[in-house]
């Protein structure tokens, strides 16, 4: 007992010291009284898991998907949870691929339909158990730049923007609050060069990813709204426009929740994979030649073994916490293109091209249209409005402190009720002019209000006001006209001897050095110290009833034994 008296002493006389004492009281928890039922799921979580981080990653079961899972188990920290639209194939694929099991889990999971991301974020719940979430990769993706006419969702809307980005939307907005417990989490959202217009590849191709004012998701978004600037459809554009929405979006949510759930927010470019499966809505001939071109004439060609190992570095290299960020990569040389094809020094500067190693990653820019902020605030609230996802309140960190706690109450009873009073004499106006009327409701909480104010003013209020005046004094002229203060020669900064001073106009104390007055104090007399007795006296330990006037100039205060109660006597 003795030591721990000690540790609390030495903690407040730390936090008295130093601005950030309190600091070492945030991981503070109250003790836990864990259930069978609890402890029981502990156990599981245990041996399901171990001390590997849980992965949740979309559309693996092909192209980029599959092979970051690949390079996820075989560093053997991971347990991953595949999200796939046909459980069947990525059964088979992890067959062929030689997936661990132990490590890996499939769950059905349609982006077309919302209803299917919420029971896939169910059946992940009771999954995961107890065990945090420490990375989720929103990496499945729809191209059909072919189309002639928008296909359309279980939920009525365009089948390229839910895919690819509301139901992730709605995904990111179900397990992000699960997360938070973990020790590193983070969000990765697959984007595109062709979302971000500051490139050639994304700036230099038409249809350019565009959202306009949100037109189209203002209306709903539903059937026939196939754009989400809602203009005509346009397979290609939709596909873009939906790289442009998870690129904005990862930066609003790193400015909405990093700072108070410790959550990556980032999102990358791992390159033009000229032979992933996200190119089989394209024509032969483009399947065939496209990569040839990639590889030998742009030297952009990237393949998807290179890319998921790109990706999985975002979720497994500690530079890659970093929140806020768009992930790119520096390509290496080309060759065998042509001495007109290479740079200088034989590398690709730039994020697409292959090559260039797991240093060559780097922060890329993004694009104006990416990072504005108007725009993307617009983009949250429509999207929400079309999921229906239900996003946690984002909080401030407050001090662990509990003083300030206990202050912090009081002062928000109080505003409010200051409020209410500004609210009663200034209602406002409606829209056409008119003054808004009380409702018999705030009316009634303002009569509530009225008596319970008048009720502290007269006890507790006072007390403090006549503390104020004593302790505090009097409020200086300088406060009362103004902050300003003309500034004074240095030899006009020496006040007189304290001889001049000493006059009926002040109550104050000097303190003296060196003859010449430095500093004054506020002095407690006898006199005041008896008006600040006799007023608590009255209005806390009498119930605001005051003697008679001359009839008590004395009071006692007396304390019992520890058994008994304190008692209060008058002489």
């Amino acid at each position: 007992m003795r030591t721990q008296t000690t540790l609390l002493i030495a903690a407040i006389a730390t936090a008295v010291g130093n601005t950030d004492g309190f600091k070492f009281m945030s991981n503070w928890q109250p003790p836990k009284i864990l259930t069978d039922a609890q402890k029981v799921e502990i156990a599981k979580t245990e041996e399901r898991f171990g001390s590997k981080k849980l992965v949740v990653i979309t559309g693996c079961s092909s192209g980029l998907g599959r092979e970051t899972v690949k390079n996820l188990l075989a560093t053997d920290q991971y347990h991953v949870v595949g999200a796939v639209r046909d459980v069947d194939k990525m059964e088979a694929v992890a067959e062929l691929d030689g997936f661990n099991m132990d490590n890996f889990h499939i769950l059905e999971c349609e982006l077309n339909s919302f209803d299917s991301v919420d029971k896939f974020c169910q059946d992940l719940k009771e999954y995961q158990l107890a065990k945090p979430i420490d990375r989720l990769i929103c990496n499945a993706g729809v191209y059909q730049p072919s189309l002639p006419y928008a296909k359309w969702s279980v939920d009525g809307h365009e089948q390229t923007m839910q895919i690819n980005f509301l139901s992730h939307f709605l995904m990111i907005s179900k397990l992000m609050p699960g997360m938070t417990a973990a020790p590193d989490p983070r969000v990765i959202m697959v984007g595109s060069v062709t979302g971000n217009d500051n490139t050639v590849g994304g700036g230099g191709v038409y249809p350019i990813a565009d959202l306009k004012n949100l037109d189209g998701f203002a209306a709903g978004f539903n059937n026939p709204i196939a754009m989400a600037d809602g203009y005509g459809f346009i397979g290609a554009k939709a596909y873009k426009d939906s790289k442009l929405c998870l690129m904005m979006m990862s930066n609003f949510l790193h400015s909405k929740y990093h700072r108070n759930t410790g959550i990556a927010f980032s999102s990358i470019y791992p390159g033009c994979i000229a032979e992933t499966p996200l190119f089989r809505e394209k024509r032969a001939w483009f399947r065939k030649y496209f990569p040839i071109f990639m590889k030998y004439i742009t030297g952009g060609y990237v393949g998807v073994e290179e890319a998921g190992q790109r990706l999985f570095q975002v979720a497994h290299d500690p530079r890659c916490g970093k929140s806020g960020v768009y992930w790119s990569w520096n390509g290496g040389p080309r060759e065998g293109r042509g001495a007109a094809a290479l740079e200088k020094g034989g590398a690709i500067s730039g994020g697409g091209g292959a090559g260039g190693g797991w240093d060559s990653i780097y922060e890329n820019d993004q694009s104006d249209k990416v990072n504005n902020l108007e725009l993307s605030v617009k983009l949250f609230q429509t999207a929400t409005e079309i999921t229906g996802a239900q996003w946690p309140e984002a909080k401030s960190f407050v001090s662990p402190c509990p003083t300030l706690k206990v202050i912090g109450t009081i002062s928000k009873s109080m505003i409010a009720r200051e409020e209410l009073k500004r609210m009663a004499d200034r209602p406002g106006f409606n829209e056409d002019g008119t003054p808004i009327k009380l409702t018999k409701r705030r009316k009634a909480a303002l009569v509530a209000d009225k008596v319970a104010s008048k009720v502290l003013k007269n006890t507790v209020g006072r007390v403090g006001r006549v503390a104020g005046r004593v302790l505090l004094g009097e409020i200086p002229e300088t406060a009362k006209q103004g902050s300003f203060q003309d500034e004074k020669p240095l030899e006009e900064t020496v006040s007189s001897p304290i001889s001049s001073f000493e006059t009926e106009a002040t109550s104050k104390m000097a303190l003296e050095t060196n003859g010449v007055i430095t500093q004054t104090i506020n002095r407690v007399d006898e006199n005041d110290k008896a008006l600040l007795e006799g007023e608590i006296f009255d209005q806390v330990f009498a119930n605001g009833k005051k003697a008679p006037l001359g009839l008590v100039e004395e009071r006692e205060w007396k304390v019992s034994e520890p058994s008994k109660e304190k008692e209060l006597s008058a002489v």
